[in-house]
């Protein structure tokens, strides 16, 4: 049976408008729900320093965190607000996406890896730093370099870009290695300390605020070799735009103001000053306007 033209036309134009309807309604408002809750709710992690933790008074506090807060005091200026209450929710990577994704969280301020497989679910803010993924180990063990891997077992974040990583490099490198996935660092760093695990895969200067916070920071040693390379930015919902134009405002002012070298010295100083990797990030992430 054929079907008039005009009625195929006409049917084709209603799924078209339909489905534009239904994409414009998914598509979220993060700048009005603030501007209409005074809030922001966010996401981060409570065990990354010096990038995001929690301090003995139970407040977020960190290099993420302070950028974090120059970002959501842009936002209020934006919205005429002038006082955006935060509400502050540590979890899990996967759940913090998860919190992103459905509107539970309205950003990510941590230390998480901007990725492809993660785009399908949340946005990302310009870079927020450039890191490297590496291996705490025991400073008595005989563990050198990531060959000396095998035959032994290496905790990971479950969920993270990390686990991934680690599976792929030690694949790729046939290094047999037992992967035992884990919470979140506190965790990691225990079972290294117990000598449940050999080593423990994350981000390198993650790993270097864990030991520095551990009981005998001298007990552990950070392997040379790299992991991975780690972009960092914040996660933002999917498709919100002017939200995300907004947190990279926010982001260059602060990049092309000189206040990026002062959060920097406060948490990451003891370092040295920024690589040349980093500096360039910084510049290469200020939108102009």
């Amino acid at each position: 049976m054929k079907c008039p033209f005009p009625l195929v036309l006409s049917l084709f134009v209603g799924v078209a408008l339909a489905s534009t309807g239904a994409l414009a309604q998914r598509a979220p408002d993060t700048l009005a729900k603030i501007k209409a809750a005074k809030s922001i709710t966010v996401a981060f992690s409570g065990d990354s320093l010096p990038f995001s933790y929690v301090e003995s008074d139970n407040q977020a506090a960190g290099y993420s965190i302070d950028l974090c807060k120059r970002v959501i005091a842009s936002i209020g200026r934006t919205l005429g607000l002038q006082d955006v209450k935060i509400n502050w929710i540590v979890d899990t990577v996967p759940n913090r996406i998860a919190m992103i994704a459905s509107g539970k969280a309205d950003i990510e301020c941590a230390n998480t890896t901007a990725s492809q497989a993660r785009m399908k679910d949340v946005d990302f803010s310009n870079l927020i730093f450039v890191d490297g993924g590496g291996f705490l180990v025991r400073a008595d063990a005989p563990i050198n370099g990531i060959s000396d891997l095998a035959g032994k077992s290496v905790a990971v974040t479950a969920g993270t870009t990390t686990e991934k990583r680690l599976n792929d490099m030690l694949k790729a490198r046939l290094v047999n290695a037992k992967v035992v996935q884990v919470k979140d660092g506190v965790e990691g760093v225990a079972m290294l300390e117990s000598k449940a695990v050999d080593a423990f895969a994350s981000d390198k200067i993650k790993l270097v605020g864990l030991a520095a916070q551990a009981k005998n920071p001298n007990s552990f040693a950070l392997l040379a070799e790299d992991l991975s390379f780690e972009p960092l930015a914040f996660m933002v919902p999917r498709n919100d735009s002017a939200f995300r134009f907004e947190v990279n405002k926010a982001l260059t002012q602060v990049y092309v103001s000189g206040e990026i070298d002062s959060i920097f010295a406060k948490w990451l100083g003891k370092l040295g000053r920024p690589s040349g990797l980093l500096a360039a990030m910084y510049l290469l992430n200020a939108i102009p306007d």
